[in-house]
């Protein structure tokens, strides 16, 4: 149930006083995310065993993933494209690499213990952010991005998966929604995604 708000409507040509747009310029797309109802505010706990809300992350690009840590195939994989694509950020845009935080967050408070996350998140970048909480604060959390997750009932209690959305989110400094990354590509799509909407 992946939650894509995907809109393509246009920006209208801004107009500056005494100014008019110049001839033949094109016209910037609007972000596919603009004015969705998104996100909202964050009261978890970082892989450092810290409490953070949103405003640890003004004034940065936030890329954010939800997945749990005992995710046999689609978490890793998703989180090794997230961070092959800051990678190449780094080496093509380090400005705009230095202004993008990569957050992931489980969905599995129950297992997903502020040390777990952190062997899980480094396994990928250094730079990743891993976020839990209790379970009602990750259900806040999941209600307020749009994604589904549910147990999965596995052959023993502690050996269940996790059913869940799978989209990578790209929100402004502001934390306004902007798209949905195509973690269904690879490194580069999404790194050029970042590009195209964090201009």
């Amino acid at each position: 149930m992946n939650q894509c708000f995907r809109t393509l409507a246009l920006v209208a040509a801004a107009l500056l006083a005494g100014c008019s747009a110049q001839p033949g310029a094109p016209e910037k797309p609007s972000p596919p995310l603009a004015g969705a109802r998104l996100g909202g505010p964050l009261d978890l706990v970082d892989q450092d065993g810290r409490r953070v809300s949103e405003r640890d992350f003004a004034g940065q690009y936030r890329v954010i993933y939800f997945g749990y840590t005992y995710c046999p195939d689609v978490c890793p994989t998703d989180l090794q494209k997230v961070a092959g694509a800051l990678k190449l950020l780094e080496r093509d845009a380090p400005a705009l690499a230095k202004r993008v935080t990569p957050i992931f967050v489980t969905v599995d408070p129950e297992r997903d213990s502020p040390a777990q996350v952190k062997q899980f998140v480094r396994a990928f970048h250094p730079r990743i952010v891993g976020l839990t909480g209790t379970p009602a604060e990750i259900t806040k959390v999941e209600k307020d991005f749009a994604i589904f997750a549910q147990k999965q009932p596995g052959t023993s209690p502690g050996s269940y998966l996790m059913e869940h959305s799978t989209a990578v989110y790209l929100f402004d400094p502001a934390g306004k929604p902007l798209a949905v990354l195509p973690n269904d590509k690879g490194p580069e799509e999404i790194a050029a995604d970042i590009k195209r909407w964090a201009a």
